[in-house]
This record gives C-alpha cells, structure tokens and sequence, in this order.
C-alpha cells in the first residue's frame, strides 16, 4: 500500500475539478477512501493507517493459529517455590543482609547449638494459637523459629525479616561480617544464660570459648607472668603469609616489650624489658578461625581488603601449637568457608560454603541459591577466578594479584575466605541418631501452619493460572471467529470501529472497554474526515458482535460520512490552491493609485495578510473551528477582551491574530492613527474579503473613533500642565534635583539646628517626574509613613543612620522642607534635631528626632535582621585558602575590574520597571509601602560605610565585597550541614574534607552535623581554610571522605542492647 501521505493527496485529488457545490456521493467515498482494495496477509509489515479497509498488522498474528496455553499467562510455576527433596532451605536477601544469611546458615549446621535452642523455653510457642500467625519476640524464639523451618520447611527459601527486625538492622546498609559473628554470639550466649535449664545457660561457652594466657617473662630477672583469657575465635593477620599454619604460628609467636612498651615487673619494681607470647590451654569443639582480611589503612584512611592468597587444610592438627602435655582432641576437620566476594571492605557479597554434618556433602549457600558441590569435595570454583573478580579493576591492582598457587591434596587455596570453622574430629558413632536432631512437636506445628499456607498459597496460583489460561482460550475461540468476519466486502452495509479498540481487543494483557467512537466526531455529529486514518470499516455483521459483547457507541456507518465537512476542505483546499496567484494579484492592485472609492485596511495586516489566510485556511482544513472560537477574520466584537489592544492603535503585527484587527481601536471603531492603515480598492477588498469572511470593514467615508478623539485631546492637555508642574517644582528645589548643597550627618552643617528627613523613595519618584513629566505620573504624597512603625514612632538612631541605615533617606534643609509642605502632601513631618551644649568639662552635642524613637519596634526590627541572617537561601560566602595559619595562598591583593571603579559601578541609577516592587520596601494588603528588613544594615556595624548622601565628604566606600586572589565564592543556604560544604569545597579547591581545617572569625568549625546558620555563618561571611597534606588520588576523595566519617556500624541496633 502507499504511504499515508500519497493516499492523503490522492483522496483529494478532485478538488482541483470540482466546486463545494457539485460534490456528489462518489467524491464523498473518495474523501473517507472507502473503496480503498483491502491489504492482504504478509504483503504489508505494519498497518496501513491511511486505508481503512487494511485489517493487517493490529495484534492479530499472535491469536491466528495454535497457541501454547503457557502464553494465557504470566504467573510462574508455584512448584519452583517448592523445596526440592533432599536439599536445604535458602534465606531471602533483603537488600544488604547477604553477611546476616552466610552465619545463620552456618550456625544452622551445628547441631549441638540447633539441638540447645530448639530446648529452650518458649511457652508463647507452645499455647499459640494457629489460626493467628506467630509472630516470635526475644532472640531465642526467633532463631528457635527460624531454624525450624530451615530443617522442615516446604518453601524454597524462608524470609528472614523477622529477625533481622528484632535485631534493628538496616537492610540497605552492608556491615561488617566478622563484628557481626562476635555482637550476634555474645548476645546469644547473654540471653541462653537467662534460662532456667542449667544445660542450656553455656552452650555458647561449650561449643565455641577456647582458653589462652599472655605469658610474660622478664629480660631482667626472669620472673614469669600469665594472664588467662577466653577466646570465640582467633584473629589470624595474613598479610605476608601463604598458609593457614604461619597465621597460626604468628598469632602465638613472641613479641619484645622494650623502649615505650616496656613491662612493669612485680619482682624489680620497676619497668624492664620482656618477652609476651599466647600459651593456648583449651580449644573448643568448634574452632572459628577469622582471617583478618579488612585492615586499617593509615595512608588513604579507610579500610582496605587484602586479597592475598590463603592456603588451609581440610584437616587441621593444632597438636603442634600447645606447650607441653595435653589431653584434649587437637584434630580438627573443615566444617565451613565464607567468603566475600569483591575488592573492597565496603562493597560485595558474601556466601558460605558449609558442610552437611550428617552425609558429608559440601553445599553453597548463596542467600535464595543453594548449589551442592559434586563428589562430597569443597570447590571454591568461581569464587577464586582472578578474570571474574579483577575484570573490572585498574591495571596496577590486577598486576599485584598473584596467579593462584597450586594446593597439595587435602588443602584449599582462597583469597576471599575471611573465615574459618573447624569441627573437632569424632569417632564414627553406633547409634546414628546421635547425629540427628529432631524439631520439637511445639516448632513442628508452628512449621506445618507455614507449610499449610504455602500449599494454600500455591493452589491459589495453580487456579489463576487455570483460569487464565481458560480466558485466553475463549478469546482464542473468540478472535478466530470474529476475525475472519471483519472485512467488509463490496456493495454490502459497514462500520467504522476505532483502530486503537481493535488492537486492544487483541492485546490480551489489557481488559477489553466498551467501544468509544465519540472522539471521532466532527461539529456536525458525523466521521470527522480527519479520523478516518485511526478507524476502520468492518463489516456490519462484525460491527453487531462485537456491540453486543462489549457495548460502547456512537455507531457510525455509511450515513455518518459529512456532506458539510467535505464541502468546507474543498473549499479550504481551493483556496489554498488560489492563494499565491491572489497574492500576486493583490500586490500589484495595490501599488496602483486609487481611482475610487476604498476600504481602509491595516498596514500590518497588509503585510502578513497571506501568512494569516493560510493559518485561517489550515485552522479551517482541521476543523478547529468549532472548538475554538477565536478564529481569523473575526468581528470588531469579539476584541473587546483583549488585554493587547490597550494601546490606541490596536495591536502590533507580531501580536496580530486576527486580519485588519490593527485597524480597530479599544472601542471596536476605525483607528485615529491614519499613518497605520492604508485605503485600498474596492478590488482588492474583495479578494481579501474571500479570505477573510468575517474580518471587520471600514469604508473610506468611515470616520475615526470620536471617543479615542476626545482622550488624545485630553492627553495633550495633561502633558501640558504636567510640563509646566515639573518646570515649577524643579525651579523651587533645583539643589535637591541636581543633588548639590546637601547636608550630611557625618558633618552637622553650621546654621542650623534642624534638618528634616523625607524617604529617598519620593525623592527617586519625584525626579522621574521631574526628567520625564510625560511618561511618569506626579508625586503627591511625601509618604513619611514608610519610616515610622505601627506606633507612629522613628525606626532610626542618629548612630543606625551614619552607619549605613541612611541608604532609605534623604535629608533637606529647612526652606526645602518648607517648599515640599507646600507643594505636597504631608502625613508627618520627620526631623531631627542637634543640641550643643557648653560645661565645664567641654562642649557636648545631644541629637533628638521627632517623632521620638520607638524602642519596642526598634529592637523588633533588629532582631529580624538577625534572623533573617540565620534564615537565607542561595546566599554567597568566600571560602579563603591559607597556608600556615597567617600567609594567604597568592598575594592578598584585590581583583579589580578592568572596565571602572566599583563606586562608577554602584552609582549607576537601573531604571525600574512597571509593576516591579521595589526591593526595599514591601508592600502591605492595604497599599502602603513598609521599610524593608536588609542584610546590609545589620552587617554595618561591623563594617562601616558612608551613607550615599555624603558626597561633598569624599568618594562614597563600596560595600561589597572584594575578592582576593585565591579566593572562591560558594553559593550555600544556611540549613546546609557543614559536612555538605565540606564536600563543595573539595571540588571547589581539591581538598578532601578530612583534610579541611575551616575558621570563621578565629573560631574553629568541627561539627560537620552542624547547620551554616547555627555556627553563625552569614551570607558575604569569609571562611578560612587551611588544609593538610592532600591524598595523592582526588578522585577517591569522595569515598574517603564517607569513610572517616564516625562509622555507626551496628550503634543503636539489638546487637547491643538497645
């Protein structure tokens, strides 16, 4: 089939032909391309949108033919939740709980710790009710619990969530294994200890405490000393060694007390040097043996993960290690390996291999995934491949992995095992019930509860799935028939059915809806012509099956094709076909002088008039008309809405959206404005008129609006008195105008004892008028409220004011102020006043205002300075670098601007614009304007200035802050953390923040928990940084930093009591 654009024209084609009123039923079926041939099966790769008849590519290739019943539905087998026979049962990772997994599986597998826990008291347990779940509470229950299901669970893998809730632990957050291993064993052995039964308060003790002593025996005297100690595992340091054996010997080895760590002897009474070593005593039945993997790193100040290569026997004699005679079992045999998978201490994942005490085989515990190991025999495998865990590393770490060594039989090379369990050896039992531990009948019914609900759970999948594969079959059935009924053959009645319905009626993974045709509407309640590219023609008999079983309407058939619709886009297209000859047309009668008598047109739309005609003519060609009723060509009467047609002209051409509207003033009349329309012929209004229906007409007898008359008048008028306003106002007050002659209050002129005060707002307004008296309106009001509180009192201090609050004020002399009451409206005269007054111990001058200051507003409106200070957003601060406490980084020298002084810069007067408010005052629900609080008058008492009056005194001191070399600025908000500008300041001058030392005004910043606004940084606050030696790799800064910060590690969790 051809493209859709090809059939668009091609269903058109006849306009050229055919006038709206000779259209007949033949050219109607051409529009809507009714006897378009159907497309057929294999010949089109998508959907034909622009043919109606074209049934091909709408979703219906997955329902023609056999169908696997497996494609009915998406929900997975219920059996593959299902425990496979023989095999153990996995736990749920529930984020970053893959460490908390490994050691329960691995404590699951000691059956003397699971045969004492399953003896615990738990009378919760015993009087729970089945038909509630059992919701465990202390630790023992939870493990009692968790354990049980792990031996006769019918699920998979069992949720360990309820323990790790107990616990507090966060499952986002991946914590240390081995800290892990000691917090959850010393609370275990804590809370055993508690119960009544005297066999169970040790068995922690029983099964993992071993007993050493530190032996330490003088260099001086040679007198002997043991201090004995319990031990749950040995700490072994690998780095630089091979094998399980030298960790072991270095762990016991002798070590020199001498210099600083010299040992104080009993028997010389004084510090000597001596010798210490561990004396092992006892071991216990199950050896844990931790390879201290993750070390302190004191270069880059984080934890590293040494990757070094272990080697350790599955059959482990410690004989060798004790001192002496023993007379304990020393023979131990590898029970379990876990490993952590990854190159760094903060990231990866961990797994155990683990042995099964009861048939020897050796099985990997993966959190869901459990994987038994082929011939009774521990295969690390993957877990040591150097490709799979370097692939992604740089090359210098690849290079400084060693090739993995070759193991002599009976041993195990690793360098992800950060431990070990050993069991001791026993002999081969008689009885094998020895080794077989039963759940209690209390845990047993609590097990078989779960397993009822996952079998109830399971059939409820089995069912939906049987009832969606029965759906899927009845629509199989259904879409077959209905399918092959959708064409419509020739001559025989249709309808139009929407192609988006149809695709999902064979898309079954969405519910079927009723059929909606109503978007396909035109204004005339018929087949929009537009439409019929998103529909298609079916056959009657399918249009009533397919109403029948899922309703919907308006139905449209063959009477729903629009006569009207077709006659208005041939009558659009023609048009549009004739616009470029009348264009040409136009222009030309246009350039002709008139000989008649015309119309008057805007100039702008005379420009643009064919651009307009052709969005009339498109608007018209989609049909937007009825929808939207702000068209070209529209009547004067329609305008009076528009907000655009303030101007007495009209509008401008850029704003134009209906044609000859720059004609029309606000009243609806022909414009006064004679230099922006043009009269052309009768001719060319004709044509125009073509285009433009219902564009407003004026004749050339039409006269101008009288009322936009009147006003201009009325204008002229009020130009003129306001000239001559200004004129007087500037002759009586030319010093204020020109701003010469003023008075300060750095320097009390001589003359007088009063000056008077005026808001430097009026002042500003009342020279706009006097420069531009036309476009500016005239000051009325002096508005001396703006300075005074609610109480009618001054806001100002003579000291606030030579300090810098003088930036709201103007001060005038006595015949100025004179002058301005009468000129002027006054609501309070403001003055102040100076007092000298002559004594024996000198001359004093006193300085009173009037109205009297208001205290009570007045340390109001200093204390939301201050917090305003506290309370800001997107301000700047200076970060300064320092090197030795006093020397800046570069030379302390101001950046200057190149292009002019900073005070040419801040006398510069910026023009506000209409309907800005001004940032210095705020304005109130009732009108009036107030003194705005600013951050420059609370700082001024620590950084003085001249007020912007005192000019004669000398050049007025910029306030803003000067920038010196080395120096960056940093936008921040003062709920920031300090820890948060920390790390902008790293980017901003490649410090790391543990090596940052920032001071503000002497006084040290530590607290990185700490907001910007509590350690009292405000906005154009200097900030000292002095920094330490900088690690070597920036780009590790940011997760070094995340490193040294306190690590919380397992604080506020159940591990520790809380």
């Amino acid at each position: 089939m051809a493209p859709r654009i090809q059939l668009e024209k091609a269903a058109w084609r006849w306009v050229e032909t055919v006038k709206p009123e000779e259209i007949r039923q033949e050219h109607i079926e051409l529009a809507y391309r009714i006897n378009l041939p159907a497309c057929k099966r294999g010949t089109c790769r998508r959907n034909c949108k622009g043919n109606p008849n074209c049934l091909v590519g709408i979703g219906e290739q997955a329902w023609l033919g056999e169908i696997d019943e497996n494609a009915f539905h998406n929900i997975d087998d219920p059996n593959s939740e299902r425990r496979d026979k023989n095999t153990f049962v996995g736990l749920t990772n529930l984020g970053a709980t893959c460490y908390v997994n490994t050691f329960l599986q691995v404590w699951f597998h000691n059956l003397e710790l699971r045969r004492s826990l399953y003896h615990c008291h738990n009378p919760r347990a015993h009087e729970h009710n089945i038909e509630s779940d059992y919701e465990p509470q202390s630790i023992c229950e939870h493990l009692q619990y968790l354990f049980a299901l792990l031996q006769n669970s019918n699920r998979k893998y069992i949720d360990p969530s309820g323990l790790v809730k107990a616990l507090g632990l966060d499952t986002g957050q991946q914590q240390d294994a081995q800290e892990f291993s000691k917090l959850f064993l010393s609370l275990l052995e804590d809370t055993l200890s508690k119960q009544k039964n005297p066999s169970l308060q040790n068995v922690i003790q029983q099964q993992f405490c071993g007993q050493f002593s530190y032996v330490t025996v003088c260099n001086q005297c040679g007198r002997s000393s043991a201090l004995s100690s319990r031990f749950y595992e040995l700490e072994l340091n690998i780095q630089g060694h091979k094998n399980l054996t030298e960790c072991v010997t270095e762990f016991l080895k002798e070590e020199k007390l001498d210099g600083d760590n010299r040992y104080f002897c009993e028997s010389c009474q004084s510090k000597q040097s001596a010798t210490r070593r561990i004396r092992l005593h006892s071991l216990p039945p199950t050896l844990n043996l931790q390879l201290m993997r993750f070390v302190f790193d004191r270069q880059t100040g984080h934890k590293k993960k040494l990757n070094t290569f272990i080697s350790f026997p599955e059959q482990l004699d410690m004989g060798p290690f004790f001192e002496g005679k023993h007379n304990q079992k020393c023979v131990y045999e590898l029970s379990a390996v876990l490993i952590h998978r990854g190159i760094s201490a903060y990231s990866g994942h961990y797994i155990a291999h683990v042995k099964d005490a009861l048939t020897g085989d050796w099985y990997k515990f993966n959190d869901e995934e459990i994987e038994k190991m082929e011939g009774k025999k521990l295969q690390l495998g993957i877990e040591e491949d150097i490709e799979s865990i370097f692939k992604w590393t740089p090359t210098e770490t690849v290079k400084s992995q060693s090739r993995k060594p070759k193991c002599s039989k009976g041993y195990h090379c690793s360098r992800n095992a950060y431990m070990l369990v050993y069991k001791v050896q026993e002999e081969e039992s008689s009885d094998p019930s020895s080794n077989n531990v039963q759940v209690p009948a209390f845990l047993q019914r609590l097990v078989d509860q779960d397993n009822l609900k996952f079998e109830e759970w399971c059939t409820e999948m089995a069912d939906m799935r049987k009832q969606s594969v029965d759906k899927g079959k009845a629509k199989h059935e259904e879409v077959k028939e209905l399918y092959e009924l959708l064409p419509a053959r020739d001559g025989e009645q249709y309808e139009f059915v929407p192609l988006e319905w149809l695709k999902k009626w064979l898309d079954d993974s969405t519910a079927t809806k009723e059929i909606d045709c109503s978007l396909f509407l035109c204004s005339h309640g018929k087949l929009h012509p537009d439409k019929i590219a998103d529909a298609k023609r079916v056959s009657m008999q399918a249009a009533e099956l397919l109403y029948e079983r899922y309703g919907g309407g308006p139905r449209l058939n063959g009477f729903s094709l629009c006569r009207e619709c077709i006659s208005q886009r041939c009558r659009v297209l023609r048009l549009k076909n004739q616009l470029t000859e009348d264009f040409k047309e136009v222009s030309n009668l246009v350039k002709r002088s008139l000989s008649c008598e015309g119309y008057w047109v805007g100039k702008a739309s005379l420009r643009s008039w064919r651009q307009l005609a052709l969005e009339q003519l498109e608007e018209d060609e989609h049909e937007t008309k009825h929808s939207n009723s702000q068209t070209n060509g529209q009547g004067p009467h329609t305008n009076n809405s528009k907000e655009s047609s303030s101007e007495l002209s009209g509008g401008t051409e850029d704003e134009m959206k209906t044609f000859n509207e720059d004609a029309v003033c606000t009243h609806g009349c022909l414009s006064i404005l004679e230099t922006e329309r043009k009269l052309v012929s009768t001719e060319v209004w004709t044509k125009l008129r073509k285009y433009f229906p219902r564009a407003p007409e004026f004749s050339q007898n039409q006269e101008p609006c009288r009322q936009c008359l009147t006003l201009e008048q009325e204008e002229k008028d009020n130009e003129a008195v306001s000239k001559m306003m200004a004129l007087d106002q500037k002759n009586q007050l030319l010093n204020l105008f020109h701003e010469k002659n003023r008075p300060t209050l750095t320097k009390w002129p001589q003359g007088t004892d009063v000056l008077f005060i005026v808001p430097l707002f009026f002042v500003d307004e009342w020279r706009k008028f006097i420069r531009r008296p036309t476009k500016s309106s005239p000051v009325s009001n002096v508005g001396n409220t703006l300075l005074l509180c609610p109480h009618g009192g001054f806001m100002f201090t003579y000291e606030s004011l030579i300090n810098g609050e003088a930036q709201h004020i103007a001060l005038l002399w006595p015949n100025e102020w004179e002058v301005i009451s009468r000129l002027f409206i006054v609501d309070q005269p403001i003055s102040i006043h100076c007092f000298k007054q002559t004594t024996t111990d000198g001359s004093t001058t006193r300085y009173t205002t009037q109205p009297d200051l208001c205290w009570e507003c007045r340390e109001s409106f200093l204390f939301q300075q201050q917090r305003d200070l506290r309370e800001y957003t997107q301000a700047t601060i200076y970060i300064r670098k320092v090197i030795e406490d006093t020397r800046m980084i570069k030379d302390a020298t101001p950046e200057l601007n190149a292009s002019s002084s900073e005070a040419e810069e801040e006398r510069e007067e910026h023009p506000k614009v209409d309907g800005v408010r001004d940032p210095d005052f705020s304005q109130s629900q009732d009108g009036a304007k107030r003194l705005k609080l600013s951050v420059s008058c609370a700082t001024s008492a620590a950084a003085p200035t001249v007020t912007n009056l005192t000019k004669q005194g000398g050049i007025r001191r910029s306030t803003r802050h000067r920038k010196l070399r080395g120096e960056k600025a940093l936008i921040v908000s003062a709920n920031q953390t300090l820890k948060e500008l920390k790390i902008q300041i790293m980017h901003a001058f490649s410090v790391a923040p543990f090596d940052q030392n920032l001071s503000i005004d002497g006084k040290s910043l530590t607290d990185d928990s700490a907001t910007l606004g509590s350690l009292g940084v405000i906005p154009e606050s200097i900030i000292c940084l002095k920094a330490d030696e900088p690690i070597a790799d920036y780009a590790a800064m940011d997760d070094a930093y995340q490193v040294r910060m306190p690590e919380e590690g397992f604080k506020g969790t159940g591990l520790l009591g809380h």
